[in-house]
């Protein structure tokens, strides 16, 4: 069973208890308190916001969960899907928004720097290097997700690379829950001027039966000519809700190529933001999805050009079966002083069943008038002609669909240069893909 405090609900009181556990400086207390006052302030959102008119979470009953405990949690840790065949710079995992493990023993890059593992216990021995960075790009008032993940974080990671340090090993967090857990994790990565690095993030568990919570974010911060790779896979059970904040910020002439993976969940409304703040800044952005049952996988993602020459590229392609359902609503948005911007969005729907739904909506906001920005989307359905050419061919249909499905992500999976990576997302999609109606 998950651990849990013992007040029930998400109430003043619970969040006194959950307080009195943290043993943190008195800065992070202080920005709790008020991202708290903001949560009570603010109300759910409703279909009646713009944003969240095509995702319907009256369903959703937050005083069903409760807080993270004080105590340890638990260390049988769901299966992983990213760890096979890589040898890792450090790995890292908590269960029920609770560290549980930390892994790095690279004492080179210690002395260098590097700081790795929970940000639960480095908030504490690192404030100083950790505070300027803390929420320095996610809004802790967007919602009232956003706000309470800000008072309520815990569990969370930090990978902090120094100016000019190259890590060539990725690193691993993993973040899980068990049957109607819960999981407020805060993932931080910051990379100093020059530096370079890889990490793969993780959640899954929760389970198919018992509802489950994710308010989670993600800040990732790239110094001016640094490079992240950044791998994040969402494969959390068909029970959990799934809410998160997610954003970057690309400084001049840095790198960023951001995969995700969005395989799980009984809903998810995820905000996926990358800001272009330096010049020559450069973002690739690659989705993977795929949904059945009632699953309902609602992102939003926004690519904010802030300064001249730089170029972000997003692709995007989701399957659905069964009768669920895909959001996907896309913006490249461009600032005034932002001249040679080169802006790209792509997102192709493939639909596995007349039932199944997918809402594609790409927009664009210029306000500079030397840029090259373009979008598109598809949505259609498997050929049947493929099907049965595949058939004739000795297949069974179920295999025709999954070599289909295959096909279809490809495009996707040939940006990902971390071959593990790629074949982790192509078997876990292919286990999930049933006979094609």
């Amino acid at each position: 069973m998950p651990t849990t405090l013992k007040q029930p609900g998400i109430t003043p009181e619970s969040f006194e208890a959950f307080l009195a556990t943290r043993d943190e400086p008195a800065w992070l207390t202080e920005s709790r308190r008020a991202a708290w006052q903001a949560f009570q302030d603010l109300p759910l959102p409703s279909r009646a916001d713009e944003e969240w008119m095509r995702t319907d979470i009256r369903l959703f009953r937050l005083d069903k969960f409760s807080l993270p405990a004080a105590a340890a949690a638990e260390t049988d840790l769901p299966e992983h899907a990213l760890m096979g065949g890589v040898q890792f710079a450090g790995v890292t995992a908590a269960l029920n928004s609770r560290p549980v493990l930390t892994q790095f023993r690279d004492i080179a890059l210690a002395k260098q720097g590097v700081l790795f593992g929970s940000l639960d216990e480095l908030v504490r021995q690192h404030s100083d290097r950790v505070r300027p960075h803390l929420f320095r790009v996610v809004n802790q008032r967007a919602d009232k997700f956003a706000a309470l993940h800000a008072a309520c974080w815990s569990g969370g990671f930090i990978l902090y690379v120094p100016k000019g340090v190259t890590i060539d090993e990725p690193f691993h967090m993993f973040s899980a829950i068990t049957p109607g857990g819960i999981d407020f994790n805060h993932t931080l990565v910051i990379l100093e001027e020059g530096a370079s690095a890889t990490l793969l993030s993780e959640t899954a568990g929760g389970g198919p039966d018992q509802q489950g919570l994710h308010c989670g974010a993600i800040e990732l911060i790239v110094g001016a000519g640094a490079k992240l790779r950044y791998v994040n896979l969402q494969n959390w059970g068909t029970g959990v809700w799934h809410f998160a904040h997610q954003k970057a910020v690309v400084e001049r002439a840095g790198q960023l190529q951001w995969t995700i993976g969005a395989l799980g969940s009984r809903l998810a409304k995820v905000n996926q933001h990358v800001a272009l703040a330096g010049s020559d800044a450069n973002a690739q952005v690659n989705g993977v999805m795929f949904t059945e049952g009632k699953q309902h996988l609602s992102y939003h993602t926004l690519q904010h050009h802030q300064a001249p020459h730089c170029k972000s590229d997003l692709l995007y392609k989701g399957a659905l079966q069964d009768q669920s359902r895909l959001v996907w609503r896309g913006m490249i948005k461009v600032d005034p002083g932002a001249q040679k911007t080169d802006g790209y969005q792509r997102n192709d729907n493939l639909m596995l069943s007349d039932h199944a739904r997918a809402d594609s909506i790409p927009g664009l906001e210029i306000q500079a008038d030397d840029v090259r920005c373009t979008h598109g989307s598809t949505t259609g359905r498997v050929d049947d002609e493929m099907i049965f050419y595949a058939q004739t061919r000795g297949l069974t249909r179920k295999e025709a669909t999954r070599m289909v499905v295959a096909g279809f992500f490809q495009q996707v999976f040939d940006r990902i240069t971390i071959e593990s990576v790629r074949e982790a997302l192509g078997e876990a999609i292919g286990r999930r893909i049933r006979e094609y109606e």
